[in-house]
């Protein structure tokens, strides 16, 4: 049956079943894994997890896929709806394990907020727009560092990567894709703030850190400065220039 993607969903099938068996590898499937799919489209990975896992929970926001979807396996549970919108820890409590491909106009949302909001899962694989894959781990005082790099850095190490060729979907993006596999090694207690201080950060890329915090009304100029002194950085910093790491004593020193 073929399907017509969806173009205002950004929707992009993955059709070549060559690239299972590298994800497969990346998130180091075992039988007993409970597997969270935001997106499973023609339900290609989802038949290739349900072979392998005890469960997966599917969450599409297409509803029309559902013939598609329906005879995936007997151990897939399916959810309609919108992934940004859900509950995903109340729909899958015992997940542990995230593996997708994340619609690419949602993905950056959906993994920050997985980073806290689905405190059970460990292991992470997803296929991501290219340039949001490379952003999770870069460097600071580079140009594709950014809020979620810090984030995703303070809570997970990456554990593989994986370029992939435009051809495994349909239609072919006009992106190029890789699939990024990393592990959850820690959560900040105070992750939330942390979250509104780094936010705030990089809301004005090319303005200093300190008017950044003043401009989201995080603290005014002099404390903000004050803080980030606190921690060894001039007055005159930028929020490029600070590591995952001193962002966590930045809100310490703000608080």
């Amino acid at each position: 049956m073929n399907v017509a993607p969806k173009k205002r969903l950004g929707q992009h099938f993955l059709v070549d079943e060559n690239i299972l068996g590298v994800i497969g590898r990346l998130a180091e499937l075992e039988p007993d894994d409970v597997v969270l799919e935001i997106g499973p489209g023609l339900g290609v990975l989802t038949r290739y997890l349900a072979e392998r896992v005890a469960r997966v929970h599917a969450v599409e926001l297409d509803a029309s896929l559902e013939p598609h979807l329906r005879h995936a396996g007997d151990n897939v549970v399916l959810h309609f709806g919108d992934a940004v919108q859900l509950d995903l820890h109340a729909l899958a409590p015992e997940a542990t394990k995230l593996v997708a491909n994340l619609p690419y106009n949602v993905a950056t949302p959906l993994l920050v907020e997985s980073l806290d909001g689905l405190p059970r899962i460990e292991r992470w694989c997803v296929m991501l727009q290219r340039e949001v894959a490379d952003r999770l781990f870069a460097s600071p005082s580079t140009k594709a560092y950014g809020a979620v790099s810090v984030l995703v850095q303070l809570a997970c190490e990456r554990t593989g990567f994986h370029p992939v060729a435009r051809t495994v979907f349909r239609p072919p993006p006009n992106v190029d894709s890789a699939l990024v596999a990393f592990r959850r090694t820690g959560m900040p207690s105070n992750f939330r703030r942390v979250k509104q201080v780094v936010a705030a950060g990089f809301a004005h890329r090319r303005k200093r850190l300190a008017n950044s915090l003043e401009l989201a009304g995080l603290a005014d100029r002099q404390r903000a400065e004050a803080a980030i002194e606190q921690i060894g950085r001039p007055a005159t910093v930028r929020a490029e220039e600070l590591a995952p790491s001193e962002f966590l004593a930045l809100t310490e020193a703000l608080a």
